[in-house]
């Protein structure tokens, strides 16, 4: 399914785009490299620990897939022709590891605060968008409120900003992650919406 309007695939170019500017820059150690390597390093060790490693932690593995497996749950035990939509999203979570791990190889940029290499782009950050917002779309036809996709939001935000003040990552190393995943939201919300609209209609 192709997103539908106009605002879509201009988020969707923006993403794209956005992504492919920083992508450049950090691969070639460019002026937006310079200011990032910059502010990361102010930026690093600002909070309480605690609770920066909480918020980092929403990203990992042992939490956010299982949100968005709980949800994809919740709409087959709903109404079993959801499947479309059911494995779009988990579709979208397998294609994290898929494009993030060449990604990290092929730009092999050094951690901030600990050897080695292969930061960019983040797969926490990734991991906890596509969970999320995944999770949000999935649920959000059974909603009487519309809740879940802004709750999903200052989530990934949430675990963003966890993982730069943690020093885990660099600020762009999340800024490219979530440009690349947020290129492919706009195609997992049109499976939802179609599917949920013909639901209604149907109904």
């Amino acid at each position: 399914m192709w997103p539908a309007s106009r605002r879509s695939w201009a988020a969707v170019l923006l993403c794209v785009t956005l992504f492919g500017v920083i992508t450049w820059q950090v691969a070639v150690e460019g002026p937006l490299f310079s200011a990032d390597v910059r502010l990361g390093r102010a930026l690093f060790g600002a909070g309480p620990a605690t609770l920066t490693g909480l918020l980092a932690d929403l990203g990992s593995t042992a939490v956010a897939p299982p949100v968005l497996a709980a949800a994809v749950g919740h709409a087959l035990l709903r109404e079993r022709r959801r499947w479309v939509p059911a494995l779009a999203a988990l579709a979208a979570m397998a294609a994290v590891p898929a494009l993030v791990v060449p990604l990290k190889l092929w730009i092999a940029r050094p951690a901030p605060l600990e050897p080695g290499t292969g930061w960019y782009p983040s797969g926490h950050a990734a991991t906890a968008m596509v969970a999320y917002c995944g999770a949000a779309l999935l649920v959000t036809p059974y909603l009487r409120r519309k809740w879940a996709m802004p709750a999903a939001g200052v989530l990934t935000l949430a675990t963003g900003i966890g993982l730069v003040l943690r020093g885990y990552h660099w600020p762009l190393d999340v800024l490219g992650s979530l440009c690349l995943f947020g290129a492919l939201l706009p195609f997992l919300n049109s499976i939802c919406r179609r599917r949920s609209s013909s639901r209604t209609r149907t109904g």
